[in-house]
């Protein structure tokens, strides 16, 4: 149905009026869209069930990726890419009188996932189908995503994000496949055929009902499965309650309960019963998940020993860890197996990948709330942190210290980074640099202890999505110049460096980013009521706000190219375009502050006629996949800007390196290994190292103030946060943020970089100038970019972590 243009109009056609009995002439975009999703779901039925059956009839290994996020984006375009019909359906469709760009758009962004954890897992999921591996996602079906984000006065407000609203054509509802999940009760002991057998009486069982979304391959012809959990009222529970006398409206208020545990993605864990629910959900998530998992191995009617050969848990980030102590307790409690033999599964099964370094990101959760909602899995904890001690104190009799500080329960609280470390059989980072950080410093005493454990898988992100989908022109340039094979091979990306001598070439590239910048500028004066030069340099920064990202220090360098061009009209610069998006998290006050700043500065800056044509500025709210998709190509600079040692991979600077944008960075994440390929000359590197950053921790002398005294560049910016003046109203409007910088010592040394920032953005302008060597520049980055596809990644987790059977690389042969 998808083979011509002709072929998928009459379908398509039938279809409609088949589908939504009304005549086409009376279609709405939203019609539209939902009749091609059911044709796509149609088509890859049959795939779906194929692939399936081959799992099972095989027999093959396959993976369970447990993430409490998938930011998928959307998936209409990204599906028809996969099928091969993109171009098809987008003629069949302009033919029809619609524009298949404003189709996609009455697709809403998945409300699954937040920022750079659930975009990898979406990627990896894209590269284990494409790759036809047996690989599937498992998460979590929130009715609202993180939240909507409006900006109102300059401030971050946030509305519910109901992405769920207008339906989801994608996902299939399988009520048949659904498990229970029980939470609170207590324990009880007996004797059975002289073994101890312990049984969890009264506990409040919940349903957890699966909802299925097709995974679809590049290709079209392998399918794997993204199954997101809902939670229900258990018909046991409703019955149980209405004959001890419940009525219909209590019924109804305990039905919301429940239905609450999948409501929200991240509830507010800053009071108690905000952390109840985030710790509800992520044992939701392991125990039907895990549940799920077994009822597929038990149709292979082998023994329990066989699990590790047959299916491989990898828990994305700490919050699935609790399928460690689950899967324990089932393969004790209901399959009869000692301790030592089900330990040895576990590890065996279970693979962990660690994101962060940040003490507070590291989850903990204190031991009375475990305890009490999860008892006999708190049993199994307890156990677990017991041998480990006795394990540790065989090894280091006269360490106390270290005991304490390796141990799974610590100070009443359950350290999740440290069961996970103890219940996989490999730990991964994200990037070379965050690796060796966690093996060198951050878990040396658990390096030291496993040293076989510890490996370096750096993130990646899927060419299909971000380079194919997203930069078509590109990647019809690319495919003219060189043929397909790097649609397929990511790595054949290098051979673009062959061409970077070619005038023609160049002078492509450059009409695409041209076309790319005034698509993003239409956008932009659109939502703002502003002209934009596309010729400007778009500079971007698109990501989740925190600290440590350091969208302060580039909106305060914004203040000071404006200080500069108030105190000098006539100096000369190239003409700069702004970019920023990011979502706060709603009780993180200081980072709303620094949106607050980001607009305050953009109104000054865009009202000012003395910088007009110098200078704009632009905070683009709701950030979204969708979202970066349009802003993305259109970028000459990719600000990856993080304090050294505390971002553990990235995956934006990778998105940018494969659309052609130069970075200004600092040697953080994978920031070191893009600088290791490309060099200083197609980089503008600076700032502290993240041994220098770990020595000023370590050791103390650090002084903002100090800096300030030093530059008066700084101290005249730090100054207009709280005096009255271009960019603040009212005297100490941004006080919170001068007393971070000051008061606190600037945590993350942003006035300390400052300087060196100030003069790699000298040095971007210098080299904008110079049209032909930048667009050098620029195609050296696309030449590199392939080493970071997710197909890579995925074969080497494949290979190293799950022991995979070696899949061939993927080739047009296969399409």
């Amino acid at each position: 149905m998808f083979t011509d243009k002709d072929t998928f109009k009459q379908h398509f056609q039938e279809q409609f009026v088949g589908q939504l009995g009304k005549p086409l002439k009376e279609a709405t975009s939203e019609d539209i869209y939902k009749v091609i999703g059911s044709m796509i779901r149609e088509e890859v039925g049959k795939f779906w069930a194929q692939t399936n059956t081959s799992y099972r009839e095989s027999g093959e290994k396959q993976v369970y990726y447990l993430s409490l996020e998938f930011l998928m984006g959307r998936l209409l375009g990204n599906n028809l890419l996969n099928l091969g019909a993109l171009n098809v359906v987008r003629a069949g469709l302009s033919e029809l009188g619609w524009d298949l760009e404003e189709i996609e758009e009455q697709e809403a962004d998945a409300g699954l996932g937040n920022g750079g954890l659930g975009r990898l897992a979406a990627c990896f999921m894209d590269s284990l189908a494409s790759l036809q591996y047996a690989g599937h996602g498992c998460g979590i079906r929130y009715k609202y995503g993180l939240f909507e984000q409006r900006i109102v006065d300059g401030n971050q407000v946030e509305l519910p994000d109901y992405w769920l609203q207008r339906g989801n054509v994608w996902e299939e509802r399988r009520y048949d496949k659904r498990v229970e999940v029980s939470f609170w009760g207590r324990v009880e002991t007996r004797e059975e055929n002289g073994r101890l057998v312990f049984d969890t009486v009264d506990a409040e069982g919940i349903w957890a009902v699966p909802y299925d979304v097709p995974l679809i391959g590049f290709g079209g012809r392998h399918i794997n499965t993204l199954r997101i959990w809902s939670a229900e009222a258990s018909e046991n529970a409703v019955r149980q309650g209405m004959q001890a006398g419940g009525s219909y409206y209590k019924y109804l208020d305990y039905s919301r309960t429940v239905e609450s545990i999948t409501e929200f993605l991240y509830p507010d864990d800053s009071q108690y019963e905000g952390k109840l629910l985030r710790l509800k959900q992520q044992y939701f998530l392991c125990s039907a998940g895990l549940q799920s998992i077994l009822r597929t191995f038990d149709k292979l009617e082998l023994p329990y020993e066989e699990l590790p050969n047959k299916v491989a848990i990898h828990i994305n980030d700490t919050h699935p860890t609790l399928v460690i102590p689950e899967l324990m307790r089932i393969l004790i409690d209901m399959k009869g197996y000692g301790w030592d033999e089900a330990w040895s599964i576990v590890t065996r099964t279970v693979s962990y990948t660690n994101h962060t370094i940040l003490s507070e990101a590291l989850e903990k959760w204190p031991v009375v709330m475990v305890k009490d909602l999860l008892p006999r899995v708190y049993m199994i904890i307890e156990e677990i942190n017991k041998r480990f001690c006795a394990e540790l104190m065989e090894k280091y009799p006269d360490q106390p210290d270290r005991i304490a500080q390796m141990a799974v329960i610590h100070d009443d609280q359950v350290r999740m980074a440290h069961l996970a470390i103890n219940g996989s059989h490999s730990i991964n980072g994200v990037s070379q640099l965050h690796t060796d950080i966690l093996k060198e410093k951050e878990m040396r005493s658990f390096y030291e202890l496993y040293p076989e454990r510890f490996n370096n898988k750096t993130n990646g992100i899927t060419h299909r999505r971000w380079l194919m989908h997203a930069n078509p022109e590109l990647s019809r340039l690319y495919t003219e110049s060189m043929g397909d094979g790097w649609m397929t091979n990511p790595y054949e990306l290098s051979q673009i460096l062959n061409y970077k001598e070619d005038a023609g070439f160049r002078q492509r590239i450059q009409q695409i980013k041209l076309r790319n910048k005034q698509k993003l500028a239409a956008y932009i004066s659109h939502k703002f009521d502003t002209s934009v030069d596309p010729t400007s340099i778009f500079d971007v920064q698109v990501k989740r706000l925190h600290g440590y990202k350091r969208q302060l220090m580039n909106i305060l360098h914004v203040m000071h190219l404006y200080n500069e061009i108030k105190a000098n009209p006539s100096i000369d610069r190239v003409p700069r375009t702004f970019i920023f998006g990011a979502k706060a998290a709603p009780s993180y006050y200081l980072a709303k502050r620094i949106i607050k700043l980001i607009n305050t500065v953009a109104e000054t800056v865009n009202r000012d006629p003395q910088v007009r044509g110098k200078l704009k500025v632009f905070f683009l709210e709701n950030y979204s996949v969708s979202l970066a998709e349009r802003i993305i190509p259109a970028a000459d600079i990719s600000e990856q800007i993080s304090t050294a040692s505390k971002e553990a991979s990235g995956t934006g600077n990778m998105k940018f390196m494969m659309n052609g944008a130069l970075t200004i960075g600092t040697m953080d994440g994978a920031n070191v290994e893009m600088y290791e390929m490309l060099g200083a000359e197609n980089m503008f590197i600076f700032g502290l190292n993240a041994e220098q950053v770990n020595n000023y921790y370590q050791n103390g002398q650090y002084s903002s103030a100090g800096v300030l005294a030093r530059d008066s560049r700084i101290a005249q910016v730090i100054n207009q946060l709280i005096q009255p003046g271009p960019f603040c109203t009212h005297e100490n409007e941004f006080e919170e943020i001068y007393h971070s910088l000051i008061s606190h010592n600037d945590e993350y040394f942003v006035l300390e970089d400052f300087a060196d920032y100030a003069r790699a953005h000298r040095d971007i302008d210098a080299a904008y100038r110079d049209t032909e060597n930048w667009t050098r520049k620029s195609i050296a980055n696309l030449a590199h970019s392939g080493r970071f596809a997710s197909d890579n990644t995925i074969h080497e987790y494949a290979r190293e972590i799950w022991k995979l059977a070696e899949k061939k690389q993927l080739s047009m042969m296969n399409i």
